[in-house]
This record gives C-alpha cells, structure tokens and sequence, in this order.
C-alpha cells in the first residue's frame, strides 16, 4: 500500500516554499554532515536523519544526532530472497522500520536491488537475485513494510552498480532493451507499486553518463515515465557537477557539507544554468521526505532496537532461506541414532557476514557450532577442528574482544580539535574502533573532520593463545600499543578510502598472547589534510587455526559417524569496494572437503558465502547445504535444518555455475574504464538455456525432506492484449513431512521475431503442505509479463502469437506446461 502525502502535508510543504530563501532553498539541497539533512530552524522544517541497511540498521559509528547501538543482524539480501516468501519480506521491512526509530533515524538506506551479473562481485551478497522479477517481488515488500511503519527506503543503487571494480568512475555500455528488461526493472515495480521515499542515484556512468547526472534516468525514466514523487539522492560522494546533476534531477546531494551545492548552486542559478522552476522542484521533492519523516519522529532508544520477536524474525528467515543443493540417501536430516559427529571448519566457530557499509554489529551472533551444541547437547559427542585457514586478512576486531577496567565492554574514544593531541579532549564511549568520517566531522560543531588527532584505550582480551597479527587500516598517521608494546604504525597521509580499497594495510605481530587473558590496549590517531575523509579501523587475525590442522581435521572425520564441514567466504571477504579475486574457495578448503570425504563417506558440507563458489567436490559428497551469510541467528537456523526441526524450503536467487568461464559475463569482465554487457538480456539461467550449458545448481533450485507432486494445470487457450491470463495448477505434498514448495511459473515467447530466453520467471507462489494435502494454486499474469522491450519503437510490445506457460520447482525442473496465444 503506497502512503500518498495528505492534503495537510502538501499545504504544509506549498507554504514552506513560499517562505523559504533563496540561501534557504540551496541549504536544503545538500546534507548537513555524514547522515543528516539540513534543517531551517526559522521555519520549524526538521533534519531527516538517515543510516546504513539493508539488512539490518547500522549503528556502530555515532553521530551528533544519532547514538551508538545494537541492532539485529538479519540474513544478507541474497538470503533474504531465497526465502520467496514475500510475506516474510514484509515481516521484515517492519521490524527494520522498528529498529530504525529505535536508533532515532528517519530513512534506512535501502533495499539494494541491483542485479547479480558477474559472480566475482563483491557486492552480490548484498542484493537479491540475477532474476529482475524475484529481484522486484522482494524489494518491493522490504519497501512497504518498511514505509508502512513510518520510515523511508532508499531504493539503491539507480543504476549498473552490478560490480564493485572500478564502481566510482565506470562506464556501463549496456543496450536500451537489456535495461529496461532487466537492470532497471526491479526499480521500475518497487517505485510504481511502492513510492520509495528516496532513490538513491549511483556511481557508475551509463552509457556515457554518470548515473547522478543521467536526465535519461532520473528525469524521463524516473519522475516522468514511472511517476516518482520522491526525492532522487546521490550516493555519497557520488556527485560530480552542480548544474548538469541538478538540472538531470539528482535533487539532494550526499553526504555534507555541500561539495558542488551551496554557493556554486547559488552561482549556477544566478547565471540561469539552473532555473527556478527546476530549483523548486528538487526543493519541494526534499520537503516531502521531510513532511513524511516527521510523525514518526521519536527519541533514539536503542534498547528497543533488537528485541526478542526481532531475533526470532531471524532466525525464521535464516531457516526459509538455506538451501539443500543435495542429499543423497537421505542423509538429511540427522538421524536420532548418530552418537558421534565432526564439526569442520573456520566458519563453524566463527561468525561470517558481507564487508562494507551494509555491516551490522548484531546483538547476540551464534555459529553454526554454537547452535549444534546446542541443538545436539542430549544426543551426540561434538569434536571440533577448524581445519584449514582460509582468512585471506584480519577482520574487524569485535566489540566483544574490547572492555574497560570496570568491566563494561568497549573502548574510551578521547578526540583533540587539532593534529597534536592537544587541548581538552572530548570524551566518547564506543564499541570497537571502526571509523568511517566520510566528509564529516567526528563531533559535528566541535571537532573540525580536516585535523584532528584521537586516542582509544581499553582492554583486549585474547581468544586463543599465540602470536596474532594486527593491522591498522586506514588513512592519516596511526599507531596501535598493546601492553605498552608499539605493535604496528601506519602513515597513510591523506588516502582517500573506498570500502574495500582503503590504501596500504599496515600489520604488526603482537607478543605471544594466552588464551582468556586481558591486555592493556591504545590506539594513537592523527590526521591533517585538505581531502577530510578520515576513517580507521582495527583489524586481528587470532591464530584459531593450529599447524596440524588440517591432519586432525581429518582425523575427527575418521573418527565420527558424520562429518559436516563448513565452508565458505571469510569474514568480510565478500565486501563493497573490492571484487573477489576467484570463484574458488579461498585457502585450501577445496582439499579439505575432499580429504574428509575419504575418511568420512557421511560427509555434509555447508557452504557459508553469499555469491556462487566452485565446488570441485560437489560429486564426493552426498548432501550439501547452501547458508549464504544467514545473520546472527544462522547457528541456531542450521541446527534446525540439519536435525528436522525445520524442513529446508530454501531456493536459489540466483544460478551456481559450475566453472566461472561457463558465466556469460567471463568475456567482458571487469572491464577498464568502461566494461560492455555484451551479453545483453541473456544473462543468470537466461543465458545457461539459451546456450544449453549445464550449471552446478540451477535458479530456483532448492530440496526438501519431502516430495512434493505438481497437477492438473488449467489455463485459456487464449487470450487479447489488455487482458490478464489467470492460470492454476495444483500442488501435492506426497511425504511424510510437512514442508513448504516455492511454485516457479516462467514463461517461453514460441513465435518472437527477435531473440528472447527459453523461459524467464514470471510469477510464484510459495505455499505450506502437511503430509497429504494438496491445494490448488492461482497465478495471474498481465500483459507486461508476455512483452519485450523494442528499443527501436522505445516502448513495451506483447507480440501477437504462442507463449508456453512452464511451472516448476526450479528452471531446469518444469513440471507442467501449456500454450496459449495472445490474439492479434
């Protein structure tokens, strides 16, 4: 349900216009600092406060108008949408819209519905499906749940953000058809059916273009053709110009202070390279955010932030959306008599999420071996065995690892108004040190973000004895003191990072640290320069992972009845700012999986990772279980597929490929200064049909531990342009389990006179079945659902002739099919 302004709120907004200055007007343009707008306090217009999401509100940097706090972790985007539950989805979008108020914020940036074209992209954990229809159906519940609680989305990231190489400066040379069909057709449903309150205008150049300054994209496709009534925002630091961006209908630029709005926007509108009716426009387009923000306005109370309900909301979705790949022999679920099981691998004692601005703290992480302790404490015998290491770098040292003297947890930030560490210092209290400034200062209005200088001290307490690595990451001049010992010194000078790519990582080696034991820690801060984009951040590597790991790993497996081994992406591995280098699994946990198998030939492998890996071993073992980055209730959702208490419903958003050189994008990718998606619409499981190329695990796929049987598809002969095609079918649950089946309708054009995929997805209903019952499901279909886009004519066409309706459970298992012809 879309939430139109009311007659009040447009009067409000007509009247602030009248009154506004031309100062006033400009002011309003840009953002106040990092998170927040500008206000005009002479007319009582507020700040919208905005944060980072989309899986969850980011609160682990603080703000003059925001505090510091703990949020819930949900599964990442590409979870999410495993689940196609669009039910749950909504479930979702209100209870980040909870938490977003919670933290005092107005606007959570998100959801992020790019598509998912090149499997090395950093970023494709963070968003849904190859597929625009899935891809549509998920960001559009996440949005109305969202804004029908009073918050507003940021429908990001408008548009070709599809890799992180190069993401600032990029050109995408992609055709007019391929757009519209597929990279702009998740933003076309969501802003039609939905009305984000923002779009957010991305990096990239499109066809020539950066995307902030694109009148194509913004003005004609946005606010013209699809009727947008929001406020277009620049990602941050995206913008690149004052009047070409404004005249185009980037109407706020972020993050402030203004860059290329305030006087250069004054200057621009004086010299008529912007006119007022365009000035007024973009100005009435932010005071409608801000007059929807201001009833749900309420003081942070980040206790009420990660609730009980919230996190069992977590847990739900991480168990729709894991994934059975394979279960030969019905190895799954563990069975009552299993007295002895190996746990294998880094990832089953760690928690594992995506890198960069979407990274949530969480309030209460459980791994996977965690949750099958837990699960299994009255059944069997755990061994554990981290196995093989396949950190590529430290992570982020959590807040856990950090307290005071007191007793309480985190670490005394002390900040200087200058470079030298002088003067009276302002006091804060934070989690853990994970700094991104941007532009702004980190005390707005007391601190000057281009020199200051900055001490955190606290205590680190040691996870596992021996030698660890740490590292400074980050620009200015820093140094790390670990009981009193200079550990690592870092001189970046005035770097300007990217999440990602922040410059040279300085690492040290601290003395030889005990287990459980606490040390005193300092970190030394100075940073002086013109650029004023500061941020560090502290990174670890514990040394979980003995000599002989790999040996008694399999050794454990040798040992016990069953082996599950977990394997996947490092802590933020998968990250904004970098492209993974491979599709293989970083280290050597390839070997690991097949040197358990051997030993063990009830091996169960969960992979941990949000976009697609080689699985060389994929035919050693007989089940394999897909968890993506499931959130911080991912260990107890895995205990609860693998022992039954939940029977697995996932379904893949997107194709596993088997080689990356089978991937339609492996020709063009990553491109130089420009990177052409020659592959045009044909890409995902649109290009694997057409091509006749086996994937590893098609889309859609996704295994339960009971059979579910398909009938009985009733659909008309045909039909007229205009009309809707109403089709049904039914749906068995033919075990001995109750579980639910996502229903795949794709639809195949026979009779087109321009190339078009063998099936493309077009409607789906999931639908919950106790053993024996059967019901019969009702798909609609409109005209769009049968049309191409002719970018010869630039419009939509549903060509007369036959079309195959196909219905599956994934697009390689069609179980019914039928034609029907759209008269002439």
């Amino acid at each position: 349900m879309i939430h139109y302004l009311t007659a009040e709120q447009e009067t409000q907004i007509e009247s602030w216009l009248n009154q506004l200055t031309l100062d006033e007007k400009i002011k309003l343009l840009s953002g106040a600092d990092t998170w927040s707008t500008q206000a005009i306090p002479r007319l009582g217009i507020p700040d919208v406060i905005m944060t980072d999401g989309p899986h969850g509100v980011r609160a682990d940097r603080a703000s003059a108008k925001r505090p510091y706090g703990v949020t819930t972790a949900f599964p990442t985007g590409i979870g999410i949408a495993a689940t196609w539950d669009r039910e749950l989805v909504h479930e979702l979008g209100a209870a980040l819209a909870e938490e977003t108020r919670a933290m005092g914020c107005d606007v959570l940036l998100g959801p992020c519905v790019n598509i998912l074209r090149a499997p090395l992209g950093g970023r494709n954990f963070e968003t849904y499906s190859e597929d625009p229809y899935l891809a549509g159906e998920i960001g559009l519940n996440w949005v109305l749940g969202l804004q029908g609680k009073g918050v507003g989305a940021s429908l990001k990231h408008y548009a070709g953000n599809d890799q992180e190489y190069e993401r600032m400066r990029i050109n995408i040379v992609v055709s007019e058809r391929a757009l519209r069909e597929i990279y702009l057709a998740p933003f076309e449903k969501i802003v039609r059916h939905a009305q984000p309150w923002t779009v957010m205008a991305a990096y990239p150049r499109v066809n020539g273009t950066f995307a902030t300054e694109s009148h194509y994209l913004l003005r004609e496709l946005l606010k013209q053709e699809w009727g947008f009534e929001g406020t277009a925002v620049s990602d941050w630091s995206a913008l690149h110009s004052t009047a070409p961006a404004l005249n185009a209908g980037c109407d706020l630029e972020m993050p402030g202070p203004a860059k290329y709005r305030g006087g250069l926007l004054k200057e621009a509108v004086q010299y008529w390279q912007v006119s007022e009716e365009t000035l007024e426009d973009a100005v009435r387009r932010v005071l409608r955010l801000i007059v929807r923000c201001m009833p749900g306005k309420v003081p942070a109370n980040p206790h009420l932030a990660s609730t009980v309900a919230h996190r069992q909301l977590a847990r739900e979705i991480a168990s729709e959306s894991i994934t059975l790949l394979k279960n030969e022999g019905n190895l799954l679920p563990i069975q009552d008599s299993v007295r002895k099981i190996a746990v294998i691998g880094l990832n089953a004692m760690l928690t594992v999420t995506g890198g960069g601005s979407s990274r949530v703290l969480g309030s209460e992480w459980i791994t996977p071996l965690q949750g099958l302790q837990e699960a299994l404490a009255d059944q069997a015998e755990i061994i554990y065995e981290p196995g093989d290491d396949n950190r590529v770098t430290g992570q982020p040292v959590e807040a856990s690892y950090f307290s005071q003297p007191d007793g309480s947890q985190g670490l005394k930030a002390k900040l200087y108004p200058n470079p030298d560490f002088q003067g009276e210092p302002l006091i804060m209290h934070v989690p853990a040190l994970d700094e991104w400034w941007g532009g702004a200062s980190p005390a707005p209005g007391e601190i000057d973000g281009h020199a200051f200088s900055a001490v955190w001290e606290g205590q680190y307490t040691a996870a596992v004895s021996g030698l660890t690595p740490f590292m400074l990451v980050g620009n200015g001049y820093s140094r790390l003191y670990i009981d009193e010992n200079l550990v690592v010194e870092n001189n970046n000078g005035d770097v300007v990072p990217d999440y990602g790519n922040y410059g040279p990582v300085m690492v040290g080696e601290s003395n030889d640290l005990k287990a459980g034991q606490t040390y005193p820690l300092r970190v030394e801060y100075s940073y002086q320069t013109e650029a004023g984009f500061a941020m560090l951040q502290l990174w670890h590597k514990p040394p979980y992972v003995p000599a002989d790991g790999h040996a008694r790993a399999v050794n454990a497996a040798a040992a016990a009845e069953l082996a599950i081994v977990v394997v996947g992406s490092p802590d933020a591995y998968e990250t904004e700012g970098l492209d993974r280098p491979t599709m293989r699994l970083p280290g050597h946990q390839d070997e690991l999986v097949v040197e358990v198998a051997q030993a063990n030939p009830n091996t169960i492998v969960v992979v941990n990772a949000g976009t697609p890996m080689e699985m060389s071993w994929v035919n050693q073992v007989p089940a394999i279980l897909w968890a993506y980055f499931p959130g911080q209730e991912g260990g107890h959702a895995l205990a609860d597929i693998l022992t039954g208490v939940v029977n697995p419903s996932g379904k893949l958003p997107l194709t596993l490929p088997a080689r990356i050189e089978d991937n339609p994008t492996f020709i063009n990718y990553p491109g130089d200064r420009s990177i052409l998606y020659g592959e045009d619409i044909f890409i995902g499981y649109r290009y694997y049909d057409a091509r006749k190329i086996e994937p590893l695990f098609p889309f859609g796929h996704g295994l339960s531990y009971t059979q579910f049987t398909y009938g009985e598809l009733s659909c008309p002969s045909s039909f007229h342009q205009g009309e809707t095609v109403e089709i049904s079918f039914t749906i068995r649950n033919d075990g001995n389990r109750s579980g639910s089946e996502v229903a795949q309708v794709y639809l195949h054009d026979v009779q087109s006179r321009i190339p078009r995929p063998p099936r493309e997805l077009k409607g789906f209903k999931r639908v919950f079945l106790d053993p024996g019952a059967e019901v019969r499901l009702t798909v609609r279909l409109d005209e769009l659902a049968f049309s191409f886009y002719d970018q010869d004519l630039h419009q939509w066409i549903a060509e007369p002739g036959y079309f195959e309706i196909q219905v599956g459970s994934s697009s390689r298992d069609i179980r019914l099919s039928a034609s029907v012809k759209l008269e002439a």
